[in-house]
């Protein structure tokens, strides 16, 4: 049986320990990453508050709100707005086996994931549109406000635009798809971070994301799914320019 109950968030954070000030994000994702798929925490477990956490790592609680966010878009927690943050089960069984299989894609097998993605990626609009709440929709409306606010800082970019599309995913009722999906995106957020290397590629893919939620509001499946083509199309265009461009570096 699981070491910890479902709310004992004291224990959880008992056992992370403290980290040195000034730790780099990614360090304390990792000390996350590595406690809460220990396997001693039960799935659907309620984590312990930004707040609690920070106490524990000793770190400021921004450092500890972008590890979880960067969890989240992995699929290893699932953050609630009003209620909190749930560990996930069974993205975080398969995390190891995802990580290495980025590590062993090469640039062949990269553009066939692209291609798998962006198919994906219209299913999910498409479905999204016939059956999206007023909820899910304030979500994405969210995560467009947070491209448009921080266009000329990519980290944040990317945080928001990723959320945009797990939210679609969320909203398509497809819990199969979605996994997919966020899996997909894990693997490929290296080559996202590096593809969008300019302001004027963050406008244009801010542009395109508010024309798949404009046809959302609408409520036009048809729109949704061709706008969604046109973003899915540049975006891979993005993506494989940035993949030859490193391989001929090499």
């Amino acid at each position: 049986m699981p070491a910890y109950p479902g709310d004992d968030a004291d224990r959880i954070s008992a056992a992370l320990g403290t980290v040195p000030s000034g730790t780099a994000v990614s360090t304390v994702a990792k000390r996350l990453l590595d406690s809460f798929t220990s396997g001693d925490i039960e799935a659907g477990t309620r984590l312990p508050a930004e707040r609690q956490l920070a106490a524990s790592l000793g770190i400021g609680r921004s450092a500890v709100r972008e590890a979880l966010a960067a969890l989240e878009i992995l699929g290893i927690v699932d953050v609630r707005p009003g209620s909190g943050t749930y560990l996930r089960g069974n993205a975080s069984e398969l995390l190891p086996e995802t990580l290495s299989w980025g590590i062993m894609l090469s640039a062949g097998r990269t553009a066939e994931l692209i291609e798998l993605r962006g198919e994906l990626e219209v299913f999910a609009a498409r479905k999204a549109a016939e059956r999206i709440s007023p909820r899910d929709l304030d979500q994405l409306r969210k995560h467009l406000k947070g491209m448009h606010d921080n266009l000329t800082d990519r980290s944040r970019f990317i945080e928001s635009d990723l959320k945009f599309h797990l939210q679609l995913a969320r909203s398509a009722g497809n819990q199969v798809l979605f996994d997919l999906l966020q899996s997909i995106r894990s693997l490929l957020r290296l080559w996202v971070e590096r593809g969008l290397d300019s302001q004027s590629d963050a406008e244009l893919a801010y542009q395109e994301h508010a024309e798949v939620l404009t046809a959302i509001e609408q409520g036009d499946p048809d729109a949704v799914t061709a706008a969604m083509r046109h973003h899915m199309r540049t975006a891979a265009d993005r993506l494989m320019r940035t993949i030859d461009s490193t391989a001929t570096m090499k």
